[in-house]
């Protein structure tokens, strides 16, 4: 018997059934199977698991429980094709990746890229802001270009690829607490707060720290190329020398966050600089500004500079908001989102007479002026 409380309620909770709703019926809401009598039939077992796997974007539903009482699933495992596709929910994307570039047998590599795929598309809205910039330092490209990888590119390829950049997976394991440093306790007494201080890795005080990577940045303006790029050619600079810049400067612990908090603290002065502004800071001695500021004075110039027509106006508007979020806009960036499926390149070149690339160059000269 079938409760109506799926008709009349706004909210149902909880459906009890026997040999009903079994096929038919479509509510992706439905988050909890309990199975609380054997059934011998491998299609009808099936078809009520098939009432829990639709998805259901709207509670954010990514996985449903079975609850058996009767050890039905063990009876009937062998007879069914459904199974989880991650076996271990626990297991690591840092395991799984060691694992597919070490297995032999395709078949082996495709289980394992399967529960990657599962695991990655969960792990993709927890990624924090800094964990995704690590990510793409390393990898070259977003995780949602990898996960698009993986699922597109002959597997063989794809483990190539990941066998060229180890550690991706312990990047997009790490939790946002693992940039803090970790506290363990050393007292069952109630705590008490006696100082807070920051640490600066090999540091002690801000200043020390900022000191550091000034030295650092003067000591390899000629050794580094996109360093070089940075200081004396801004204009120039494209995704892939950021991508170096920032990649090489993270694993000193030079990454965005730490050099803003340390400017704050030693300076009494939040300042949302990019890390461009902190290195031609570091270098030149140029005023360190906040990003959006420098993006707004460079677009107040541009503007002003030529008579451009209405879309030309509009590009410019959306090509100095992609600057903000990604701060190198090159020509490869325009032929990526949110570029790409208004042509990319090509077609905004044709808007701009063909002069699209000298217009980005007047574009980053512009937002580096030195100022004071």
């Amino acid at each position: 018997m079938a409760t109506n409380k799926d008709r009349n309620d706004d909210l149902p909770k909880i459906a009890v059934t026997v040999d009903l709703l079994t096929t038919g019926i479509d509510v992706p809401k439905i988050t909890n199977l309990v199975f609380l009598r054997r059934v011998n039939s491998r299609i009808l077992y099936e078809q009520m698991l098939g009432r829990a796997t639709r998805r259901c974007d709207e509670i954010g539903k990514e996985t449903f429980r079975i609850f058996d009482a009767v050890d039905l699933y063990p009876h009937l495992q062998n007879l069914t094709d459904m199974r989880p596709v991650v076996v271990n929910p626990a297991i690591s994307l840092e395991q799984l990746f060691e694992e597919l570039v070490k297995v032999e047998t395709d078949a082996h590599r495709e289980e394992i890229r399967d529960q990657i795929l599962v695991k990655l598309r969960r792990r993709l809205g927890k990624l924090s802001g800094e964990a995704r910039a690590q990510y793409e330092a390393n990898a070259g490209e977003t995780p949602e270009a990898t996960l698009k990888r993986l699922a597109e590119q002959p597997l063989a390829t794809s483990v190539v690829w990941i066998r060229s950049r180890p550690g991706l997976g312990r990047l997009l394991d790490r939790e946002p607490e693992a940039y803090a440093p970790r506290r363990i306790p050393i007292s069952s007494h109630d705590d008490r707060i006696a100082e807070v201080v920051r640490g600066y890795g090999p540091a002690d005080k801000p200043e020390d720290f900022l000191d550091g990577f000034t030295s650092y940045v003067r000591n390899n303006v000629n050794t580094i190329a996109a360093l070089t790029v940075v200081v004396q050619r801004p204009r120039e600079l494209t995704r892939a020398q950021l991508r170096e810049l920032r990649l090489a400067l993270d694993k000193l612990g030079y990454s965005d966050a730490n050099l803003r908090r340390a400017w704050q603290d030693a300076r009494n002065e939040e300042i949302a600089a990019s890390i461009i502004g902190f290195v031609r800071q570091a270098a030149l001695g140029d005023a360190l500004i906040p990003f959006e500021e420098r993006i707004r004075a460079a677009m107040q110039r541009i503007l002003a500079k030529h008579p451009w027509s209405d879309p030309q106006r509009k590009w410019l508007k959306r090509i100095a908001e992609q600057i903000e979020r990604e701060i190198v806009v090159d020509r490869s960036a325009l032929d990526r989102e949110p570029f790409q499926a208004h042509g990319g390149f090509s077609r905004l070149n044709k808007v701009f007479d063909g002069q699209l690339e000298a217009v980005l160059g007047e574009l980053n000269e512009a937002l580096w002026d030195r100022v004071g």
